[in-house]
């Protein structure tokens, strides 16, 4: 008995099963296009940005990440733009924060679904199993009626029933494990842009300690006696 055989006689249910992994290999490359380091977390970027504001050239930083695009470019643009008129390191890290949430939750977008996938597939190959098991008695009780009960009557109905849940296991097997992946990738990345961005908050902090301390060491310069 060929695959597509076998698939034939799992029943509809198949194919729900069948379209659930589609669906979830489907989401799972999309996410991994979306999130690639190039484009959410590009290195290179961010150690131009930090050595511009450890420069105090922030215009030209801002100006770059607006260019950029990326997740951590939008970040940081919230960390320059917060930085122009206001002087509080709490407000700079709290428009961080805010605009890192929304980010982070742009990640996490559509990676449940490979989860449901995954979660769903073994459930609905027992419901397949279930139906089938109920027409294997229903045909075990016309049998007995008419009197044709065989050793067959059960076996090749129970071995036809369990195969949505063998097929549905082997769906959430694989999915499970990208699922997984998913998450941890995503958890790696956003843990470096959290790093990234506070390392921005303190460059502006420091800068600006340095710019508030320059007029006084200025003060202090002149106010010393000619030799």
């Amino acid at each position: 008995m060929d695959l597509a055989e076998l698939f034939a006689q799992g029943g509809p249910l198949m194919w729900v099963i069948l379209a659930a992994s589609i669906v979830g290999v489907g989401v799972f490359f999309e996410r991994l296009w979306s999130t690639q380091r190039a484009k959410v977390l590009p290195r290179s970027f961010v150690d131009r940005i930090r050595a511009l504001v450890a420069k105090g050239k922030t215009s030209e930083a801002l100006l770059l990440c607006e260019e950029n695009g990326s997740s951590i470019a939008l970040i940081m643009a919230a960390a320059l733009r917060t930085s122009e008129y206001s002087v509080s390191r709490g407000e700079v890290k709290e428009a961080v924060e805010e605009v890192g949430a929304r980010e982070v939750a742009h990640m996490d977008r559509n990676v449940e679904i490979v989860g449901t996938v995954a979660t769903i597939s073994p459930l609905l190959g027992l419901l397949g199993t279930v139906v089938g098991m109920i027409q294997v008695f229903r045909q075990f009780v016309v049998a007995y009626a008419s009197g044709n009960v065989g050793p067959d009557t059960f076996a090749q109905g129970i071995w036809q029933a369990l195969i949505t849940t063998a097929y549905g296991l082997i769906v959430a097997i694989p999915t499970l494990l990208l699922y997984r992946f998913l998450q941890g990738r995503t958890g790696r990345i956003v843990g470096e842009m959290e790093e990234d961005a506070m390392g921005i908050v303190n460059l502006l902090e420091d800068s600006r300690r340095g710019r508030a301390n320059a007029p006084e060491r200025t003060e202090r310069t002149a106010a010393e006696p000619a030799r």
